[in-house]
């Protein structure tokens, strides 16, 4: 209930402002009909550009009507093959989620990060909180694939890395998923961070398994055990919950008789930075030449695609 009323004041928010931009838009063209010089004209353009902007959002959020697309999401990101390039490439996409996460006004927190054997990750997960963040995010799970003449190679050739990201919500205590303490082992170790910086002298970070599944997650951002062991059991009900769904799903399609393949599959999108620099999302043709933007946060554009994309699959 809490989180409908939640949804609620959100769309009459978003309603509120939109009306307001819409408006403010009208009387500065008004004003600038009247005045006929190029800077209230400006001006009149800018407040249209933002009832504009305001308007596509309003028209996404219609889109995401999921029943967790309002909640935060856990992103974990795990290297593929590639070596080193791949576990750098892991690293890139972790950054630049964190970025975009910021342009959004988002709260992230690293969760757990396996650092790579010479540099990069090879796993990490990160909670990026936020209205609607897993609504948005849940567009970029599946594999990812960069170009570039690599850093780590001597002779300065071109190498590929892949890295999968994989998305869930976090869900509120108003999901019951029951985990059972005999179905948990419990394993603490102690903390490390890049560099030495917040290496804790005791046993503070927790790993979680569950016997029945044998999903492993963990957790060492806090300095409490307490603390990482909580937010542990968040990214553990969280991939429960979804593994459920697709236990239910799977069923529901073998009834019907369909064969759908389940697994990473190709790649979603590729990031070439040599010989040209471009973007392009292998689901929706979209192409961005200013790949760079992308990997600092600019993923707006492409994420919007994606999700057009994914309603047109839908409603055909």
């Amino acid at each position: 209930m809490l989180r409908d009323k939640r949804g609620v004041e959100r769309n009459l928010q978003a309603l509120a402002s939109l009306a307001s931009a819409v408006s403010d838009a009208e009387v500065m063209l008004e004003l600038a009909d009247e005045a006929g010089d190029d800077e209230a004209l400006r001006e009149a353009q800018d407040r249209v550009a933002d009832a504009e902007g305001l308007l596509a959002d309003a028209e996404l959020h219609r889109m995401l009507g999921g029943e967790h697309d309002a909640s935060n999401a856990i992103v974990t990101v795990n290297a593929g093959a590639g070596g080193t390039d791949a576990a750098d490439w892991a690293e890139m996409l972790v950054r630049m989620y964190m970025r975009w996460a910021e342009t959004r006004g988002y709260k992230s927190e690293i969760l757990d990060a396996q650092a790579g054997e010479e540099a990069g990750l090879r796993s990490v997960t990160v909670t990026l909180a936020g209205d609607y963040a897993y609504g948005y995010m849940k567009a970029e799970q599946g594999v990812h694939r960069l170009v570039r003449i690599s850093p780590f190679d001597a002779q300065k050739r071109r190498h590929t890395a892949f890295a999968s990201v994989s998305v869930w919500p976090e869900l509120d205590d108003s999901i019951d998923i029951e985990v059972e303490d005999k179905d948990l082992r419990v394993d603490t170790y102690r903390a490390s961070g890049a560099g030495g910086q917040h290496v804790n002298k005791t046993d503070s970070a927790v790993r979680l398994t569950h016997m029945p599944t044998g999903i492993v997650v963990q957790c060492q951002s806090e300095r409490s055990q307490h603390k990482n062991r909580a937010q542990a059991m968040k990214v553990l009900r969280a991939r429960l919950y979804e593994r459920a769904q697709k236990e239910q799903k799977e069923k529901l399609e073998a009834m019907g008789g369909e064969k759908n393949e389940i697994g990473f599959g190709s790649q979603i999108r590729s990031y070439t930075l040599h010989p040209a620099q471009r973007v392009k999302d292998h689901r929706t043709g979209v192409e961005v030449g200013n790949a760079q933007g992308v990997l600092d946060g600019d993923l707006d554009g492409l994420i919007r695609a994606a999700l057009l994309e994914s309603a047109r699959g839908e409603v055909s």
